[in-house]
């Protein structure tokens, strides 16, 4: 196995060689800026290293690699428009530097460029693995935006959301890895749950992050999530655990159309610590973050291939506030 930053770094060279039309430059020039803007590059990564993992060739897996990176930002497109975010890894979003026409047909674009890299695998199963994990990720943001109308989304209900919108993509790319490699299925399957459950606790700790993170970092104004509502980890926890005055605030700051952005986030913020939901947080995050360690230690790859996973695992996890 190599260094991360080896696998990384061969993600970027390749997605900075993307050959964009030059017209119409409406189309394809928010792809570029919105690519550009970089990121983790957690799942094109995951793609590479499953492939090297279980024997592949990188080669053949780079194409599939830069076709799921350029799937998951076709999605963060769209979540903007319908999250009406401002900013998006420390810049302005496309439909804020353009409009929300531009960001919905770019985005459409960005799929279809998602699925022609990705199909230069020739392999039925890692096409047909991509397709159902798109289905579940559209899934996954219909049920987001139906929970913000709800108050009453259980804990089970929010996991299984998060599960579809975020999750299964890290799976994906681990198993389509693996299915790239010719790996054993169980194995495939294994990594897939790896991944699944790393997800988990990855997009437990952006909820996390969206409160307690540095935005220097984070990437994202903090309070996003607050201010639109969304039946977070967090919220769904608070609505629960909150009685007498503590559920009267929580209800006012839910509420409030012309409460201002920092009196709700702080307002928000200060509730969540008095209720404890944030050890909550850090106690899921700690058990799905084992439960993907579990399984990479049961793929049949060797020890350094292991511990690879493990660390990634556990710096995902473990992000500094």
């Amino acid at each position: 196995m190599k260094p991360f930053q080896d696998y990384l770094d061969t993600v970027n060279q390749a997605i900075g060689a993307i050959p964009y039309p030059e017209a119409p430059s409406q189309l394809y020039e928010p792809i570029a800026y919105h690519m550009a803007l970089g990121g983790k590059r957690i799942r094109p990564v995951l793609v590479m290293m499953a492939c090297d993992a279980m024997g592949g060739d990188l080669s053949k897996a780079l194409d599939a690699a830069v076709g799921l990176e350029m799937f998951h930002n076709f999605t963060l497109l769209h979540d903007d428009v319908m999250d009406n975010a401002d900013v998006r890894r420390g810049k302005p979003t496309v439909h804020r530097r353009w409009n929300d026409n531009t960001a919905i047909l770019s985005g459409d674009t960005m799929l279809t460029i998602a699925t022609q890299y990705i199909s230069h695998t020739a392999s039925w199963p890692v096409m047909e693995l991509f397709n159902k994990t798109a289905i579940e990720i559209y899934e996954g943001q219909q049920w987001d935006m139906d929970y913000e109308y709800r108050n009453d989304v259980t804990v089970e209900e929010y996991i299984n959301m998060i599960r579809l919108k975020t999750s299964v993509l890290l799976g994906c790319a681990l198993k389509m890895g693996a299915l790239i490699a010719e790996a054993d299925a169980k194995d495939a399957d294994t990594l897939y749950a790896a991944g699944v459950n790393m997800g988990l606790a990855f997009q437990l700790m952006d909820d996390m992050l969206d409160v307690w993170g540095d935005p220097k970092t984070f990437g994202k104004e903090i309070g996003g999530d607050i201010m639109n509502n969304k039946k977070t980890f967090l919220l769904i926890n608070a609505l629960q655990l909150a009685q007498g005055d503590d559920a009267d605030e929580l209800r006012h700051w839910l509420n409030d159309q012309y409460a201002t952005r920092d009196d709700k986030v702080k307002g928000v913020t200060r509730l969540y610590e008095r209720l404890g939901v944030r050890q909550l947080a850090e106690d899921a995050i700690a058990c799905y973050n084992k439960l993907a360690i579990t399984a990479f230690n049961e793929v049949k790859m060797s020890d350094d291939a292991k511990q690879a996973f493990v660390s990634l695992a556990n710096r995902l996890a473990g992000r500094n506030y």
